[in-house]
């Protein structure tokens, strides 16, 4: 029974996932992921707040496509830790809810940030001649975020989930949601910055999305996952240098 559980539970997660790749897929092939590139919902006259549930909404459906993945491992664990403690529907409810909560508080975040950089650009001449250094400084930035201690730290956390459900496993729903923000943390310790390309490529670019998830899937979860972090950031480095010189040669950007 309990392994049942446990299968089923992770069956309706995988079910999540490729649902969430089809919307994406849907979005791209009708024109309807164009609606979300950073530039049109700056341009669409959209109040603030209207153009942010726009973002929010798909956010939900790209962490599902993109994070989730490589949260199953943990996920699976949690549930063989978890499935006999009452109320473990709604332990991991919380779980889930407060993943999706750390992730859509960075997309918010980074979506404000973004609108604050156009109006930078429109107010500077300089920089809205030179507008190809934004998504390049972006590359920049997730290319020098691959070598810092804490992309490493976070990377360790997330491969060894086992360790860090010992430290912090509890009976309860409210442990629940306490891990799903424990565990949403490290992720996005791991990710924010490879995500934050996500806004210069555009929220739902299916290309995009299928490399960077490939990318933090095998990082998290390979078992060689920690030898590609240096090439993969030595390529950003290289898209961030083309980004530069010829902007237009980058699809997406």
């Amino acid at each position: 029974m309990q392994r049942s559980l446990r299968s089923t539970t992770i069956g309706v997660l995988i079910c999540a996932i490729a649902v969430a790749w089809g919307a994406c897929a849907w979005a791209e092939l009708s024109g309807n992921a164009a609606q979300l590139h950073h530039h049109a919902l700056y341009e669409s006259g959209r109040p603030y707040w209207l153009a942010a549930l726009a973002v929010l909404a798909a956010w939900q459906v790209m962490t599902a496509a993109m994070m989730l993945p490589s949260s199953l491992g943990f996920i699976r664990l949690y549930a063989a830790t978890a499935l006999d403690a009452p109320g473990f529907g709604l332990a991991l409810t919380l779980f889930l809810g407060a993943y999706f909560a750390v992730w859509s508080a960075f997309a918010l975040a980074a979506f404000t940030g973004d609108m604050h950089l156009h109006r930078l650009v429109d107010d500077w001449p300089w920089l809205k001649a030179r507008a190809a250094l934004i998504p390049a400084a972006t590359l920049g930035l997730a290319a020098v975020y691959q070598f810092t201690p804490l992309k490493d730290a976070c990377l360790k956390a997330c491969r060894h989930p086992a360790l860090y459900l010992m430290h912090h496993y509890r009976r309860g729903a409210l442990n629940g949601l306490r891990l799903g923000f424990g565990h949403a943390l490290h992720c996005l310790g791991c990710c924010w910055a490879l995500m934050a390309v996500m806004f210069a490529a555009g929220v739902a670019h299916l290309a995009w999305m299928g490399a960077l998830a490939a990318i933090m899937f095998l990082e998290k979860t390979a078992p060689g996952g920690n030898r590609i972090v240096a090439p993969v950031g030595a390529a950003l480095g290289a898209l961030a240098v083309a980004g530069l010189f010829a902007p237009g040669a980058i699809p997406g950007l």
